[in-house]
């Protein structure tokens, strides 16, 4: 396998903030491991119809799991590449540690932001895939816009999100009311804290399905699919996600991660076991768009 990592002052940032916890229990590898979310993306990549023979970047590839499933299809055809990009250098370094024993494939890695595409890719490309992540993204006419200006005529821009305007389904409002509430409750009673003055949960605009087709279509993409599919998410995969550092400061923001992490968890195993419940439905929105 060729690994290409492109990391500019990576390591040196990493050594800097050592205060950061860099702990590999508060990344996204444990979440991205369910079997549920591997074929979620499986079928995105599916409908993008990702192949030997092609040039794909990945946005946000965090710690590999999909990159993985990009090289699966790609079939180790000489002429494919990945380029898996992500913000993140320990990210990064843990991909090339999940991939290090896959053969016959290239993949390059780059440490940058998805919104400087047209910047860290040398030329066009067959498809971009971006898993579970462009909710993430502040402005995202001027990512597409970018997308757009890296794909080939006819190449494919395919995403997937979990967070959106209808992922939660209404019967499930409950659980989180509770899931919350209990997490504050374990918080005050076992470690004396609620959360620090001025601190709040950040209010994301999330978009709906049909503005996300505007959004492709309004630069230089044709809509070729929309889906959105309902998915059971264990007790397991709340307790991972409850260790994903992304996760802990967008819901429990200012308090320390192990903290966070402990409160998260212990709500939600009591919220499962209060609601005798085995799993919580969760919507996922896939759209693929084709350049014109």
């Amino acid at each position: 396998m060729l690994i290409k990592l492109l990391l500019g002052k990576a390591e040196e940032m990493v050594g800097e903030k050592g205060d950061m916890p860099l702990d590999q229990d508060f990344s996204f590898r444990s979440f991205a491991q369910h079997t549920f979310y591997g074929k979620v993306n499986l079928d995105l990549l599916e409908q993008a119809g990702i192949g030997p023979g092609q040039r794909v970047v990945e946005l946000a590839c965090g710690t590999g799991a999909v990159t993985r499933l990009i090289l699966e299809r790609l079939r180790g055809a000489k002429e494919s590449l990945v380029i898996a990009i992500d913000h993140s250098a320990l990210a990064i370094k843990q991909a090339m540690e999940e991939l290090k024993n896959v053969r016959a494939s290239a993949v390059q890695f780059i440490q940058s932001k998805a919104e400087e595409l047209p910047k860290v890719v040398q030329g066009r490309v067959d498809a971009v895939i971006f898993c579970n992540g462009i909710h993430y993204i502040p402005d995202k006419e001027t990512l597409v816009e970018r997308v757009s200006q890296t794909l080939k005529p006819g190449g494919t821009f395919a995403f997937n999100t979990s967070f959106f305007q209808g992922a939660q389904p209404p019967e499930t409002q409950q659980f989180y009311r509770r899931w919350m509430l209990k997490a504050l409750r374990i918080l005050k009673e076992k470690h004396g804290l609620s959360l620090p003055h001025g601190q709040k949960v950040e209010a994301r605009r999330y978009l709906t399905p049909e503005q996300y087709v505007a959004l492709v279509e309004g630069h230089s993409l044709q809509l070729k699919g929309k889906e959105v599919k309902e998915v059971p998410v264990p007790l397991e995969a709340w307790l991972d996600i409850s260790s994903y550092q992304d996760f802990i400061e967008g819901i429990l923001p200012g308090l320390p991660l192990s903290i966070a992490r402990q409160v998260l968890q212990e709500g939600v195993t009591r919220t499962f076991e209060e609601l005798g419940i085995q799993s919580v439905p969760r919507n996922w929105l896939a759209i693929v768009a084709v350049k014109a």
